[in-house]
């Protein structure tokens, strides 16, 4: 599993005009089963996407499809994470 947290480069009203063609991006990723989670951080400095996938470089190839990344809006930082304990009803998303 992997933490994906985006910090905002840009101006907010350059990422307002970029959230429909971003929400496509989350959209078609929430399809394939890669993204479990994602929101904006408080305050709005960025987001947080919690995906799985089989590596850091799968994770970096889904990035760099967002408009974020391709219009230069927000810098990822990407954690890797080994669930160890979790709540049952996590279950699907961890096996």
């Amino acid at each position: 599993m992997f933490l994906i947290i985006l910090k905002y480069v840009k101006p907010l009203e350059y990422l307002d005009e970029l959230i429909p063609a971003h929400i496509e991006f989350l959209d078609r990723f929430y399809n394939q089963y890669k993204f479990i989670a994602s929101g904006r951080r408080n305050p709005r400095v960025g987001g947080v996407i919690i995906a799985k996938a089989s590596s850091e470089e799968e994770i970096w190839e889904i990035i760099k499809q967002d408009p974020f990344y391709t219009n230069g809006a927000a810098e990822y930082e990407v954690i890797e994470f080994i669930p160890s304990k979790y709540d049952p009803r996590f279950e699907c998303f961890v096996s």
